[in-house]
């Protein structure tokens, strides 16, 4: 399997949401804009550091196999959560990846994001349970908004 570098800035969104990720170039709807190398880890969530638990993906619903987790390298668990986001992400277990798809086309200089609240990897979710489930308010519009 080849694995290029991703067509990603990351950087400093400006915004209450901090660092982020963004296209460096136009990619249409249905194009894969990273394919990142996961580290598995297994057990449940609540036992695992907050830091760890922020960036982690639920690679058992992804893929079906139980109860793991993943931290996915390159850029994957640096993308920030919108509803709908512009991305989903899909699990191939057979060379224990994670790929970021676009839904729509995403414009060079956009920020790429995914929803956290998908469980399955989806754009859109009704529910904010990643955030509850942590403690965290979920980001508003207004919070997005540049400081200046």
């Amino acid at each position: 399997m080849n694995i290029l570098a991703p067509e990603v800035d990351i950087r400093d969104t400006g915004t209450i949401k901090g660092r982020g990720g963004y296209a460096r170039r136009r990619f249409a709807s249905g194009e894969t804009v990273e394919s990142c190398p996961v580290v598995l880890f297994g057990g449940p969530l609540k036992h695992m550091p907050g830091e760890i638990k922020s960036v982690l993906f639920n690679w058992g619903v992804l893929s079906g196999s139980g109860d793991l987790h993943c931290l996915a390298l390159g850029y994957g668990s640096l993308y920030n959560h919108d509803n709908p986001a512009n991305m989903r992400y899909e699990a191939d277990a057979d060379l224990n990846v994670l790929r970021f798809i676009a839904v729509r086309q995403i414009e060079a200089d956009e920020e790429l994001t995914v929803n956290y609240n998908a469980l399955g990897g989806g754009p859109v979710s009704r529910d904010e349970g990643w955030f509850a489930a942590r403690g965290i308010e979920p980001l508003r519009a207004s919070d997005t908004e540049t400081e200046g």
